[in-house]
């Protein structure tokens, strides 16, 4: 009787013991497929180029309107230029996309922030860099105003993958800021950044373009001028708000100085190189948007 219940104990500690196991494997297993999933690259990049969000949602990230007494709130006692927070903007940002922009909590955020940062640092960095370069460096919208033409607006909505047939079945990769006086060679275009020429001249879609890349790397693309304030040349720097050109109607045409295939705007892109090498645009809306508010 005494060996049976000693075997009996025995094979229940066993039993106890194999359970045990079991569970701290599932939990460490588990713990390491959350430290692996934690920041789901695809999901966040394909949300970083689609920049699929609000103007209350970066306002809340920029200002941390959480913390904010309301009163400084709705005084409007916010100064964009010195209170905006771009780096935190930027690790909120990348994940917001990540979580497929479903989480606009900054307490949640900043969880989920530093869980990351602590076991998915490079896939964070990836993103969060480009968004923190395409918004530190822009610092003014693109487009002047017309001296002695004060009725003389623009307007833009987000265009971004719109459908565009000339050349082939394609989507828009930028937005359009659209002249409400419909002629070219008016309206200034400037530098929204510091930074050095990339590319000058003619394309086939872009008309007179001219591409700037910033000090963070962030590629600012200007197509369909007019013409050029000056014989910029490829690898000169220049300073945001450096004037570069006047809007057009340029471009749809192998022959240079094509005008007249669509009205008078600014095409305006941004684009990055990824790991490889390659370029990706991303949507410039929410950035112009921000820009034009300033």
């Amino acid at each position: 009787m005494i060996l049976l219940q000693q075997r009996f104990l025995r094979d229940l500690l066993l039993f106890m013991l194999v359970v045990l196991i079991n569970v701290y494997l599932g939990i460490y297993i588990d713990s390491e497929v959350l430290k692996k999933n934690c920041f789901p690259y695809e999901t966040a990049f394909e949300n970083f180029r689609d920049e699929e969000v609000s103007e209350e949602v970066i306002n809340s990230f920029l200002y941390d309107f959480q913390h904010m007494e309301e009163s400084d709130i709705t005084e409007q006692k916010i100064k964009p230029a010195e209170d905006a927070d771009f780096a935190k903007l930027s690790e909120y940002l990348a994940m917001y996309f990540a979580l497929n922009n479903t989480c606009s909590d900054s307490d949640l955020l900043e969880e989920n922030i530093s869980f990351v940062k602590e076991h998915q640092p490079e896939k964070f960095e990836r993103i969060q860099s480009k968004i923190e370069a395409m918004w530190t460096d822009a610092v003014l919208f693109p487009v002047g105003a017309i001296e002695n033409e004060p009725g003389a607006t623009v307007d833009f909505a987000n265009s971004w993958r719109q459908s565009r047939t000339f050349g082939g079945d394609r989507f828009h990769e930028g937005c359009d800021i659209m002249a409400s006086v419909n002629q070219r060679g008016i309206y200034p275009i400037y530098s929204v950044s510091d930074g050095v020429v990339e590319n000058i001249g003619w394309l086939r879609l872009g008309g007179y373009r001219i591409g700037i890349r910033s000090r963070h790397g962030a590629y600012f693309y200007y197509a369909h001028l007019s013409d050029y304030a000056k014989d910029f040349q490829i690898g000169e720097e220049v300073k945001a708000g450096t004037l570069i050109g006047f809007m057009g109607d340029t471009g749809y045409s192998d022959t240079p100085g094509t005008t007249g295939n669509f009205p008078v705007h600014l095409h305006f892109g941004v684009y990055f190189d990824d790991e490889s090498g390659k370029e990706f645009s991303v949507n410039p809306f929410p950035l112009l948007r921000y820009l034009k508010s300033l």
